[in-house]
């Protein structure tokens, strides 16, 4: 069965709207990048404390920790960035989370990716070794600007590491604002690799974020796709109708709902189960 859940600080900075929009959408789990204007890895042990005391007594559990670990150049420096792993490390330990997001890298502007594969690789195989340490599960997201933005690069990388702790954070209206058709392109080549799926739509003509199915993201068509061959993971709401930048993106609460009601509608066409 499909699981909802997303990015709550898409809603709001409090965590007080966040769970109160999240439980009107009768939504459960939280991708947990931010809250109280902190991204995740900013967060204190005392505020990660008070965020799981407070999660508990709602009910809501973690799907993934929504990291920005990747999100640097391929140039920059990588021992620092393992210390900020080791924090989403413990973050998913900390609530016990199976997953993390991740990202791999992004490429200098003008420079050809296929320039600075080796050293992608090499930094994903350091991440990975160190979350099978772990018993962690990182999901790759295809983002715009990255060295695995295309489903090409992605399969290449995915195929290369070939570790059952390296999967597929698979988003539709990334892949459009790359020039690629996230359903008839990408989802064929890394469909055995898709482990959990974002949920956000796009426009090829201007790239601008829509709600799903009034874009160009093939949402219907993957939501039916993953109905029939049986897919049991989760559906990552994470709309950026309001806002996207780099590290981070917003909607506030009304558009969130938007976004929610839009996914629910698509989902009640393909006959589809959810939670």
């Amino acid at each position: 069965m499909l699981t909802l859940t997303g990015f709550a600080d898409e809603i709001s900075p409090d965590l007080h709207v966040q769970i109160e929009v999240l439980e009107s959408e009768d939504i459960r789990f939280i991708e947990l990048r931010g809250v109280w204007g902190k991204n995740v890895l900013q967060l204190s042990d005392q505020e990660l404390s008070s965020l799981k005391e407070e999660l508990l007594r709602k009910e809501i559990q973690l799907s993934s920790i929504g990291s920005p670990i990747g999100k640097i150049n391929i140039l920059d420096d990588f021992d620092e960035h393992l210390i900020q792993f080791d924090r989403a490390l413990f973050a998913a330990d900390y609530f016990h989370a199976k997953y993390i997001r991740i990202f791999s890298f992004f490429i200098p502007d003008g420079h050809n990716p296929g320039a600075y594969r080796d050293e992608v690789i090499s930094r994903l195989s350091v991440l990975v070794k160190k979350a099978e340490q772990s018993g962690i599960v990182l999901l790759h997201e295809n983002e715009k600007e990255i060295y695995g933005d295309n489903a090409i690069r992605c399969l290449d990388i995915l195929e290369t590491i070939n570790s059952p702790y390296l999967r597929m954070a698979f988003d539709p209206a990334n892949f459009v604002q790359c020039g690629v058709k996230p359903y008839s392109e990408a989802y064929p080549l890394l469909k055995s690799y898709v482990e959990y799926v974002h949920i956000k739509d796009a426009l090829f003509e201007s790239g601008k974020v829509v709600p799903a199915g009034k874009g160009d993201g093939e949402v219907r068509e993957l939501l039916q796709t993953l109905k029939t061959s049986g897919y049991d993971g989760f559906l990552s709401l994470e709309p950026h109708l309001a806002a996207a930048e780099t590290f981070s993106g917003f909607s506030g609460p009304d558009l969130f709902k938007v976004a929610a009601k839009a996914l629910k509608d698509l989902l009640q066409e393909t006959e589809s189960k959810w939670k």
